[in-house]
């Protein structure tokens, strides 16, 4: 899927539709004298339903169509005969998907089960018929009731991605490059910041026929809690995963640093991403000797004291399947 395809954010306007009017029809019919009313109710508006999808993978197919209508209900008629319903509207999204309320920013629900149904917006009942009011001292009542308008809403889509590992680092940690050697994604990999603008999905095949998904997220920035960067964007889809592999590159100038600094932009946007398996990787190894490794190791060894870290290199395929092994077990423990 391209890069432009992936949309995960979209604002979208419901109108569900109007309950049908109830009839005020008198029976008239030969050889039956003073037959009484017998008008019938009206329809039940349509509603406008959120259903999950679970072979949806983003909200592309509401990029361009924003505005859903569903079907009035229709009037009541004699004989008692209720109007038809107003046609339902469906809005199929991918798993995972969040439905706020755009004016208040307050999630209404989520979407987290295949085939699971939400209405966004009710129909308006139908309004009865003149034969419910019926009386011994109103025996003709020549009125009925109105149907009852629908709701109008407007309301945003947030998809968040649900991975088994997310990678979580500083643009340019070699995110997409291991993405692209781990599994069989191709996202866009270059020599400058914030190549990646959109999270990426790939399969990871591990032993015995088994797998397990990873999400590329867009790089991490100081400050980016407060929406720096790309801010809130990538954040989102860090709280759906249940593994958060950090990356660091061998390059860094303070690997413990930026790993503190990764872990606070965490701690501000939602404390709860804290209490995530954690693992961390130093890319790009392959830029070391043994000796340097060793020595690098050694000083880690009283920074890293409550995380695993492997020293990994994509280009050299160096500690990739014992990367492969330690997230298996962490997601298997």
């Amino acid at each position: 899927m391209t890069e432009g395809n992936f949309v995960d954010y979209v604002k979208v306007h419901v109108n569900s539709g109007k309950g049908g009017q109830g009839s005020t029809h008198l029976r008239r019919e030969k050889f039956v004298a003073k037959g009484g009313p017998d008008g019938g109710d009206g329809g039940r508006g349509g509603h406008v339903i959120i259903k999950g999808n679970k072979n949806l993978w983003t909200l592309v197919h509401y990029k361009f169509k924003k505005h859903f209508k569903a079907g009035h209900g229709e009037h009541g008629s004699r004989q008692r005969s209720t109007g038809a319903d107003g046609a339902d509207v469906y809005l199929e999204v991918p798993l995972g998907t969040v439905v706020r309320d755009t004016e208040s920013n307050a999630i209404l629900f989520e979407i987290a089960e295949d085939g699971e149904e939400k209405i966004l917006a009710k129909g308006g009942l139908g309004g009865r018929g003149n034969w419910h009011f019926k009386s011994a001292t109103n025996q003709t009542p020549r009125y009925a009731q109105p149907g009852l308008p629908g709701e109008e809403k407007h309301l945003t889509l947030e998809l968040k991605v649900l991975a088994d590992v997310g990678l979580v680092g500083f643009p340019n940690a070699g995110k997409s490059t291991l993405l692209s050697v781990i599994t069989s994604a191709k996202p866009k990999i270059a020599d400058y910041e914030f190549t990646t603008l959109k999270p990426n999905l790939g399969i990871v095949e591990y032993r015995d026929f088994q797998s397990f998904v990873m999400a590329d997220i867009p790089g991490i920035i100081e400050g980016a809690a407060e929406g720096k960067g790309l801010g809130h964007y990538f954040l989102r889809h860090i709280e759906r995963n249940a593994t958060l592999l950090f990356l660091i590159p061998a390059d860094s100038k303070d690997i413990s640093k930026e790993y503190q600094i990764l872990l606070d932009e965490l701690r501000r946007y939602n404390p709860e991403l804290l209490d995530k398996q954690r693992l961390v990787a130093i890319s790009k190894a392959d830029m070391l000797d043994d000796e340097l490794i060793s020595e690098m190791d050694g000083l880690l060894k009283e920074d890293f004291k409550d995380v695993e870290y492997i020293f990994i290199s994509s280009v050299a395929q160096k500690g990739i399947q014992e990367l492969k092994d330690k997230l298996w077990a962490m997601l298997n423990n």
